[in-house]
C-alpha cells in the first residue's frame, strides 16, 4: 500500500536567521562562515554564533598576535551592515530589534550576533486584536 507524500515542515525561523547571517558575512567580508547556528536565549534573545569567519589575511595578522587590530577591525566593519542584520531578524521572526551586539574571538574564530527582541505581541480577550504586553488594557 502506497502512503501519500507527506507535505514538507516549515522551514526553521532559527535556520533561516543562521542562512541569513550566513549570506550578510560572505557579502559584508568576501566570504562566509562554514558554521552558523541560532538559538534563543530566552523568550527576548537571540544569539547567533558563527564559526570560521576570518578571512585569509584577518587569519594572517592573528598568527601574528594582532588579536586587537582584528578586533576591532572586524567589529568596525560590522556596523556597515548592523541595519540589514536586524531587517533579517525582524522579517524573519516578525518582531523588532531593541539592541543588536556583535563580537568575535580572532583568537578561535568565533564571532556571535546577540539581538534582544521586542516582546512578542499577545492576543487580546477577543482573540483578534493584536496589543503588545506592556500596552495599557483596552477599554
Amino acid at each position: 500500500m502506497e502512503h501519500p507524500p507527506s507535505a514538507p515542515s516549515a522551514p526553521s525561523p532559527l535556520l533561516d536567521i543562521s542562512n541569513s547571517m550566513v549570506r550578510l558575512y560572505k557579502e559584508a567580508f568576501g566570504r562566509g562562515p562554514t558554521k552558523a547556528r541560532a538559538h534563543f536565549s530566552g523568550p527576548d534573545t537571540l544569539i547567533v554564533l558563527l564559526e570560521n569567519t576570518l578571512t585569509v589575511a584577518e587569519r594572517r595578522l592573528v598568527a601574528m598576535g594582532e588579536h586587537e587590530r582584528v578586533r576591532t577591525h572586524r567589529l568596525f566593519l560590522q556596523q556597515t551592515f548592523e541595519d540589514l542584520k536586524r531587517a533579517e531578524v525582524e522579517r524573519i521572526l516578525s518582531r523588532r530589534t531593541i539592541a543588536s551586539i556583535c563580537g568575535i574571538d580572532p583568537s578561535h574564530d568565533v564571532a556571535a550576533e546577540v539581538f534582544t527582541l521586542a516582546p512578542a505581541v499577545e492576543l487580546s480577550t477577543n482573540g483578534f486584536d493584536p496589543v503588545s504586553p506592556s500596552a495599557p488594557p483596552m477599554p
